[in-house]
């Protein structure tokens, strides 16, 4: 059953949703949200065994253009890094980092890539 939104924000609010859960139930714990500075957003901030895990949440309906995991690109990639340095300093961050994505196509499939990039 394909979920109906009324705009983006909602839509993408509902699979970040999702992919916390998901990840919840995996053990990890969320450190924060939707982070944002002038160098990008952070979906989530999780920690799991003393690491700080970025997690990027990508959604797609099929893959008829390509999958979630194909949709973060280089750019996307370099955007998330630069976020990441700015909230590391910010909050003198002095554990592991990974960088994750949480890839979520149609209602039914999640690909969770450890160490994405």
């Amino acid at each position: 059953m394909q979920t109906k939104f009324t705009n983006s924000i909602q839509q993408g609010r509902y699979y970040e949703d999702q992919a916390l859960s998901y990840l919840l139930d995996q053990g990890l714990e969320l450190v924060a949200r939707n982070y944002r500075c002038k160098w990008g957003e952070l979906d989530l901030l999780m920690l799991e065994r003393g690491a700080l895990i970025i997690v990027e949440v990508r959604y797609r309906k099929n893959n008829h253009y390509g999958s979630a995991v194909e949709s973060v690109t280089a750019n996307k990639q370099e955007r998330i890094v630069a976020a990441a340095k700015h909230y590391i300093m910010t909050y003198k961050i002095n554990q592991p980092i990974r960088f994750d994505v949480l890839a979520i196509t149609g209602d039914t499939q999640t690909d969770w890539i450890k160490n994405a990039f």
